[in-house]
């Protein structure tokens, strides 16, 4: 089969929708390289993110200068005049989105929709990209052929929200990259902890730092607790509540924010920690807590929305909203070894279930329902 992709992220996104892709492709390729993989991507990028290493996998850019001239309306319309040319028989939208036009082609569809989150929470997002969001999620999710969501949270946000038959959306869980499930040494962990200056014991968040995350929950939890507390991710203007706070009370000291990481050295961070904390308010699946699991680290999180698919029966599920809470489960977990070690071997156990095989095995299930191959 030919496949084709909407591969902007795959090429310019170095986290979020940008993994989803890569991962997906990866393990495709991978596990079924019968296929040939083809990556619809508007532009050059500036940095390599993705390599594929296979011949299976095949990027293709905008052929005439008017397209490269205007890139996003190559990808949006104009690239359904590229795909027969490749034999492209089904075209994935990899992240809400699907160039108008694909049924005139002949070519089946599919679209991930990861999150409505812009319609959940919208006073996170302007006006106008709540329209543009909702316009372009809702055409893919009736035009497409069967959408994929990222979880039983998301699949019921898009019955509910974008009024699709339940009938048409399948559930589709997220990948992990390899590097959350190679073990790294005591000299590799040391070397992390000394090139951010942090203490032997620490615990973790990870993810962008925004309103959303909720990390100032995290800062409130562990004011009066003797532990320090790590935040991995992408600044924003956000961050400057958590430390206006910590300067109020004068405890600066005991948070360290890290910002671009590479992947093995946030792998790294996470084998590190005595435990990973992620009280989000809302995500279409929480892929940081997955990562938590495959490296080996007791999660605490939330106890709305998807987190208990992402985290399963051995994490420990608080209210997003209650600093207290927190603080106590924090202090449980961080002093009670055995339930630590009971944490630590169920999640791993049910990380399983997000293995790469399995996964591939499921969207090629998808694929060949609309495309059979024999």
């Amino acid at each position: 089969m030919n496949i084709g992709y909407e591969a902007k992220r795959i090429f310019h996104n170095r986290t979020g929708l940008g993994n989803y892709g890569r991962d997906l492709v990866r393990m495709l390729s991978k596990y079924h390289p019968e296929n040939t993989y083809y990556l619809y991507n508007p532009k050059p990028a500036v940095h390599r993110l993705f390599q594929s290493g296979t011949a299976t996998v095949v990027e293709r850019l905008p052929r005439s200068q008017f397209d490269r001239l205007f890139y996003n309306l190559w990808r949006q319309r104009n690239v359904i005049h590229d795909l027969p040319d490749d034999g492209i028989q089904l075209f994935h939208g990899l992240s809400g989105e699907l160039p108008i036009g694909l049924s005139t082609r002949g070519i089946k569809s599919v679209v991930t929709i990861h999150d409505l989150i812009f319609l959940r929470y919208p006073e996170l997002y302007s006006k106008i990209d709540r329209t543009i969001y909702f316009h372009k999620f809702k055409y893919a999710a009736h035009h497409a052929d069967r959408v994929i969501a990222i979880s039983e949270q998301t699949k019921r946000d898009v019955v509910d929200f974008l009024k699709v038959d339940a009938n048409k959306v399948t559930v589709v869980y997220q990948g992990c990259h390899p590097a959350f499930k190679r073990q790294y040494s005591v000299i590799d962990k040391q070397a992390i902890r000394d090139k951010y200056g942090l203490p032997p014991d620490f615990i973790l968040n990870v993810g962008t730092i925004e309103t959303r995350k909720n990390a100032l929950l995290i800062v409130k939890a562990i004011e009066h607790l003797d532990i320090h507390l790590v935040i991995a991710g992408k600044a924003t203007p956000y961050i400057k509540e958590l430390v206006d706070y910590m300067e109020k009370r004068q405890f600066t000291s005991k948070v360290t924010f890290i910002h671009g990481t590479t992947i093995d050295e946030l792998a790294v961070l996470y084998q590190s920690a005595l435990l990973f904390v992620y009280p989000s308010l809302f995500e279409g699946f929480g892929i940081p807590i997955i990562e938590a699991l495959y490296s080996g680290v007791p999660v605490i999180t939330s106890n709305t929305g998807c987190f208990h698919e992402a985290g399963g029966p051995h994490s420990c599920y608080v209210s997003p909203g209650d600093a207290e809470e927190l603080s106590d489960a924090l202090r449980t977990v961080l002093t009670d070894s055995k339930l630590r070690q009971r944490m630590i071997e169920g999640g791993f156990t049910y990380s399983q279930h997000f293995d790469d095989d399995r996964i591939a095995d499921q969207l090629m299930r998808l694929y060949r329902g609309l495309v059979p191959t024999d």
